[in-house]
């Protein structure tokens, strides 16, 4: 484990980083040989239907020590960072040491810092905002919100900025000032050893590369024809990066190199989004490059 520092056997440990970088392979080495619960702290590897297009920790993985909140959410439900913090909770309390790992800044956000008690969006104003993006764009519902919000969030991220725009239309309420009157976190970033992957861009490009690959020798696209039938684009769990793609080959669209080829621009996209905002708003973490 290069460069990093010494970790207590008690000591909760966090890993962020951005997808490929090796973060869950961390965290399995980390709990084979200092013990602890492995945590998901990603939005999309709670869901059960897909495992191998989320680089979900393999059964054999899974085998070798604990692993909570993977896989545990059914495909065609809400899932919020409210829900994720309610599902954590337990686990910093019970049993041995949590590693929390995933590629979601909001989750280790809301967990280190705390989360406001938003009331939860009305379905119709969620199918509202849905038809507004699918036929504008999400950027509309962008150019609608305060100037303060939409410097706290990622503007580049879809879901964020529809999110913030729900918060603001349902409320009236714009989502800065609802995030101002936060309660305290679960576990305060100095209780933890915060661990956030800092690598080169062109290595992590080609380890996006060849991973796609590699969920297709392992069975993505049949992973995706056992969804076809439920497929739905305005669910959460149908944001599984290359679930689209797969899924318009299956539907005669995209050829399969059509639908690799953008699935592996979508993930090196997401990348960067990750990256930019690690570096902005884990500056207090220990940066890590597993190539030092």
């Amino acid at each position: 484990m290069p460069s990093l520092p010494s970790i207590a056997p008690d000591q909760p440990v966090l890993i962020a980083g951005p997808t490929a970088s090796g973060k869950s392979a961390l965290a399995l080495e980390i709990s084979e040989t200092q013990g602890g619960v492995i945590v998901n702290a990603d939005a999309i590897q709670v869901f059960g239907n897909w495992r191998i297009l989320t680089a979900r920790p393999s059964v054999e993985d899974e085998a070798r020590a604990p692993h909570h909140l993977y896989g545990h959410v059914p495909r065609s439900a809400e899932y919020s960072v409210g829900h994720w913090l309610r599902d954590v909770a337990p686990l910093l309390n019970e049993g041995p040491r949590p590693i929390i790992v995933g590629g979601t800044g909001l989750y280790f956000t809301a967990l280190t810092q705390g989360l406001a008690d938003i009331p939860a969006t009305p379905p119709d104003l969620r199918l509202a905002a849905n038809a507004r993006v699918a036929s504008e764009g999400f950027e509309v519902l962008l150019a609608e919100l305060d100037s303060e919000t939409r410097a706290r969030i990622d503007t580049q991220n879809p879901m964020r900025v529809q999110r913030a725009w729900e918060v603001l239309t349902a409320t009236g309420r714009p989502l800065a000032e609802w995030q101002d009157d936060t309660p305290p976190p679960l576990l305060p970033l100095s209780d933890t050893m915060p661990i956030v992957f800092d690598v080169d861009k062109d290595w992590l490009n080609s380890r996006i590369a060849r991973r796609f690959d590699l969920m297709l020798q392992e069975g993505a696209l049949e992973e995706a024809r056992s969804n076809l039938a439920t497929f739905d684009p305005t669910q959460l769990s149908a944001k599984a990066i290359g679930a689209p793609e797969l899924i318009a080959h299956l539907r005669g669209t995209l050829t399969l190199d059509e639908a690799r080829e953008r699935a592996t621009i979508a993930t090196r996209q997401f990348a960067k989004r990750q990256r930019t905002w690690f570096r902005s708003k884990m500056s207090k973490w220990h940066h890590y490059n597993p190539t030092d």
